[in-house]
């Protein structure tokens, strides 16, 4: 049998409850220090598969501005958080671009898309 302890802080508001995850061979036996159910949740959701929206730039190919803003539509997993990063870091997209266009489908096959969240317009 192995116990283990897991702290970690809620982001699901501004509060920052500090919660600690008991478990017992990889099962969660306890979940204390939360303030409501939403970060009980948070915290089983965050020790199971703990996930991420992931913001970053894309270059801008005759645009205005040379990078674009973008980010991931939903949380991906922590672990293609690199991966991710690589991919779309070879990613170029031609201006103008448009708040909501898809910039990568699928990203490292998440089924997530990476879309834009600026406009840039043409030189």
């Amino acid at each position: 049998m192995v116990v283990s302890r897991t702290n970690i802080i809620c982001v699901g508001c501004p509060k920052g409850c500090r919660i600690k995850i008991e478990d017992e061979d990889g099962k969660i036996k306890n979940i204390s220090g939360y303030g409501c159910d939403k970060g009980k949740e948070y915290a089983r959701e965050e020790y199971k598969n703990p996930t991420r929206i992931l913001p970053t730039t894309v270059i801008v190919e005759n645009g205005e501005l040379p990078l674009v803003s973008v980010k991931t539509e939903k949380p991906i997993p922590k672990k293609y958080l690199l991966p991710a990063m690589k991919e779309i870091s070879r990613a170029r997209i031609e201006a103008p671009v448009k708040i909501g266009d898809i910039i990568i489908k699928n990203v490292k096959n998440t089924g997530i898309n990476v879309i834009a969240t600026n406009n840039i317009e043409t030189e």
